[in-house]
Parts: C-alpha cells; structure tokens; sequence
C-alpha cells in the first residue's frame, strides 16, 4: 500500500515539473498518533522544481498542498517539505541527474 502511495503522490506532483522528487513514507514512526490511527499517512518530500523560482516558501507550500489536495487530510495526515527552486539546489550541491 505504501509504493502505491508514494506513486500516487507522485503522479499528482508531476504538473510542479519536479526536477528531483523524493518521497519518503515516515508513517510507521507515527504509529498510535490519531492521524494515523485513522489511516492517514505521514510524508517527508524534497521536491526540486523551476516552478518555485521566485515564489516565497507558503507560496510552494500552497502549490504542492493544491496538487495533493484530493489525498488531504484522509490519506495523507502530515507533510514534511522541502521545496527548493534549481538554484537553491544547486547552492546546496543538488545536481539533477543527466536527461541524455
């Protein structure tokens, strides 16, 4: 249930254009919170993307919440982000992989 999950979100995140997308399923280590008693999962994402270029953080915060918006709160009870724009990416050390 946990691949078709992650594949879920992202197939819904595909309109942000992700240069780097990373999902990462952190609900086991919320077991017996009420979120995930009922059945909501807890998420982290990295999501490198040209879209967020310009756009301050609730900005891209607001985005991936409107792309998600049909998993929230039932399926997915908590989100973790990391959004960052190419630049802030690659100022990190972030190189995409090659597209050849």
């Amino acid at each position: 249930m946990a691949e078709a999950m992650i594949d879920r979100i992202r197939s819904l995140l595909a309109p942000l254009q992700p240069l780097e997308l990373q999902i990462e399923d952190e609900s086991d280590r919320h077991a017996g919170h009420p979120g995930a008693r009922d059945g909501g999962g807890h998420y982290r994402l990295r999501v490198v993307s040209p879209r967020f270029r310009d756009l301050a953080p609730l900005q891209r915060h607001r985005m991936v919440y409107d792309c998600l918006d049909s998993l929230i709160p039932r399926q997915i009870h908590a989100l973790a982000m990391t959004l960052l724009s190419p630049e802030e990416a690659a100022a990190a050390g972030f190189h995409p992989p090659s597209r050849e």
